[in-house]
């Protein structure tokens, strides 16, 4: 009974998250997140802040949470990969939903310390992930896929969220401008990146979301009214550092594995 109601608790969970996404897209009437809280999180509040489309990705990550839910309450065996990763993806979806209500109603001090929250949450996850094996090429695909783009994309809305607190608040930047900091923050996840890549044994996904964020800043900072040339490169070159490394750690991961197997039969 016991792991039925994880099943459950998963699933209720990502209904809550889909309403609060759905509130949060200003469809139920309420305020686009990047109109809400004052525009503190709009593509030109801060110099890391990633252009709109950026946030499309969100639909991505829906759709395979969802997914990831039904499978997950159906499935016919219990098998200790999904129980070990019930509590983290509840916490995860209820904490996504908690950001978006905390933006909305104008707390945005409060989605500071919530989205945190759900990076660690997510790191977690993707812990649990790494150390397990998926039961083939859907769960790969539903569970692994989707929680590598939901850390990979959060990476960057953390640091972009942390950057918009912090002006709101009346930060300056001890006055090393926006250049200095643009490039700073986007170096950071462009290496948040690198270490994902490592440790991730060359995952995918995370590289994809990851790299996406990275793109849509550079965007942001070429065109519109916070223009950021240095910031733009910066982003471009940790998106492309991010996707050559991952790419060249998952090839050395496959030849190791080749010549591995290779010994064995041989």
């Amino acid at each position: 009974m016991k792991k039925i109601w994880k099943r459950i608790a998963v699933a209720v969970s990502a209904v809550v998250a889909v309403v609060g996404a759905f509130v949060g897209s200003g469809a139920a009437g309420g305020t686009p997140i990047q109109d809400a809280a004052g525009g503190a999180l709009s593509a030109s509040s801060t110099a890391i802040a990633p252009d709109g489309p950026a946030f499309s990705i969100w639909s991505v990550v829906y759709v395979g949470l969802i997914a990831y839910a039904i499978r997950q309450l159906f499935r016919t065996s219990d098998d200790a990969r999904h129980a070990t990763l019930a509590v983290p993806a509840i916490l995860s979806l209820l904490l996504n939903a908690a950001w978006i209500l905390s933006v909305q109603f104008g707390f945005l001090w409060a989605s500071e310390p919530i989205i945190v929250a759900l990076l660690a949450v997510l790191v977690w996850t993707f812990t649990i992930l790494r150390r397990t094996k998926p039961s083939g090429i859907v769960e790969a695909i539903v569970t692994d896929g989707t929680f590598g783009l939901y850390l990979g994309w959060v990476c960057v809305a953390t640091a972009a969220n942390t950057a918009a607190v912090l002006t709101a608040a009346g930060f300056r930047g001890f006055d090393l401008g926006q250049d200095v900091w643009g490039v700073l923050v986007a170096a950071v996840a462009g290496l948040v990146g690198l270490l994902l890549a490592v440790w991730g044994r060359g995952r995918l996904a995370p590289m994809l979301s990851l790299a996406w964020g990275l793109a849509w800043v550079a965007v942001a900072r070429l065109d519109g009214p916070l223009v950021s040339t240095p910031t733009a490169v910066a982003a471009v070159v940790a998106a492309a550092a991010v996707v050559v490394v991952t790419v060249a750690v998952r090839a050395r991961a496959g030849w190791s594995g080749a010549r591995g197997l290779a010994r064995v039969s041989g």
